[in-house]
């Protein structure tokens, strides 16, 4: 019994060492598979990014040509400030100076300036302040500022574009609607140059109020279903809409 046993061949526990082949699948599919080199979150962001920038830019181009009154208009900074809830602050740049680069190329240097400022700013503006969890007020009122500054801006470019003061226009329009007022309210003095800028400029920041307020509803009911939902309005604003509180 001890002679057999020991001529018997010893066997020996299987190793990889043996099998350098099999060694080298398992470091390649651990190298490989379980821990990835490139990472799916900047390629996704650099896609929506691309993708928002054109839609705001499709959104501007459509309604250039093909106006369907103030519908379109409220949604022109919308895609972008979806961009600065989805990736920050860098990608909404990215987004606002990719949206004014693609007008440029479709329309021109000028239109495009004129979405840029003050829609693709005011995008950049509005992710801001709703990623900061910001209440109405504050957002409708820088909102408003920028508007206004955008609506002068847009007055400077187009008189220079055109050689003719449309400011001069302007304010003879809100001339005879101050006197048409006057009138009505049985008043027989005449609205002096100050009173008749006092007016337009009224109306310039009224009417932003206006745009900013639908533009934060539009983006209340449709942020909130995409999963990037912005600040809650006023409760009679809750009440109003016939949404929960």
């Amino acid at each position: 019994m001890s002679d057999s046993s020991a001529n018997r061949p010893q066997e020996r526990p299987s190793s990889d060492a043996e099998h350098p082949l099999l060694v080298d699948e398992k470091s390649y599919e651990q190298d490989n598979f379980s821990q990835p080199r490139v990472k799916a979150v900047a390629p996704l962001r650099m896609v929506e990014t691309a993708f928002l920038a054109s839609t705001a830019s499709l959104i501007w181009f459509i309604n250039f040509y093909f106006p369907l009154g103030p519908l379109l208009r409220i949604f022109f900074p919308i895609p972008i400030a979806l961009v600065y809830l989805r990736w920050g602050n860098r990608a909404a740049w990215m987004s606002a100076l990719v949206s004014g680069l693609l007008l440029s190329v479709l329309m021109g240097p000028p239109r495009s300036l004129l979405f840029v400022m003050p829609y693709g700013l005011m995008g950049v503006l509005l992710g801001a302040v709703w990623h900061r969890r910001s209440p109405w007020i504050i957002s409708i009122g820088l909102g408003t500022l920028l508007g206004t500054l955008g609506f002068f801006f847009r007055i400077w470019l187009l008189s220079v574009l055109s050689g003719q003061d449309l400011w001069i226009y302007l304010i003879t329009q809100v001339t005879e609607f101050a006197a048409w007022g006057f009138d009505r309210l049985g008043l027989l003095t005449q609205p002096n140059v100050f009173v008749i800028q006092a007016i337009a400029l009224a109306m310039i920041l009224v009417s932003n109020v206006i745009y900013l307020f639908v533009v934060h509803l539009a983006a209340w009911i449709l942020l909130d279903r995409l999963g990037n939902s912005i600040p809650r309005p006023p409760n009679w604003v809750q009440v109003l809409m016939d949404y929960d509180v």
